[in-house]
C-alpha cells in the first residue's frame, strides 16, 4: 500500500482545523502556515474575544486555547513525520487518539493588538507523550504569553 505524502496530510489537517472544528471557527483561528517544519497560527482581535472591556485586551481563555491548539498541531506534525510510511488507517487512529494532558500558560503581557500569532516547537516526542513549548506574540511582535503543554500521542 502506498503511503500518503505528508504534504497532502497536512493540507487535509488544515481543512479539518479551520473548517470542521466548530470552536476553532467560532474563535476565528486560522493557520497562516503549516509544514513539516512547524506551524504559525493566527487569530484576529474582535469584540467577542475581549476579556477586559475597560482595557480592550484578549481574554486569557482565548490565549490558552490558541497556545494549546498550536502545541497540539506541533505534536501532530512530529507524529506525521515519524509515521510517513504508515497506512492511512494507522495514521488516522493515532491522530484521532491524541489529546491534551496538561497545559501551563504564563501570561507575560496584556493581550493588546490587532492580531496575534502563535508558534512553537517540540521539546520531546516519546512513544506515548509529547511535550511542546509555544509562544504568542501580537502584531508588533511583542511577547504576550508562553505555554508548555503535554499531549498523549500513543
Amino acid at each position: 500500500m502506498d503511503s500518503i505524502p505528508i504534504e497532502v496530510m497536512l493540507d487535509q489537517l488544515k481543512i479539518v482545523y479551520e473548517e470542521k472544528m466548530p470552536f476553532n471557527k467560532y474563535l476565528g483561528i486560522k493557520i497562516d502556515s503549516l509544514s513539516t517544519e512547524g506551524v504559525v497560527v493566527r487569530i484576529d482581535m474582535k469584540n467577542e474575544l475581549i476579556g477586559n472591556f475597560e482595557k480592550n485586551i484578549l481574554h486569557g481563555g482565548v490565549i490558552s486555547t490558541i497556545l494549546d491548539f498550536t502545541g497540539s498541531v506541533i505534536a501532530q506534525i512530529h507524529v506525521l513525520n515519524e509515521m510517513q510510511d504508515a497506512s492511512l488507517e494507522k495514521l488516522v487512529k493515532r491522530l484521532t487518539g491524541m489529546g491534551t494532558i496538561d497545559v501551563r500558560i504564563d501570561y507575560i503581557r496584556p493581550g493588546r493588538g490587532a492580531y496575534f500569532l502563535a508558534t512553537g516547537h517540540i521539546l520531546r516526542l516519546g512513544h506515548k507523550v509529547a511535550v511542546t513549548r509555544t509562544e504568542l506574540v501580537n502584531d508588533e511582535d511583542v511577547l504576550i504569553a508562553v505555554g508548555t503543554s503535554t499531549y498523549i500521542v500513543g
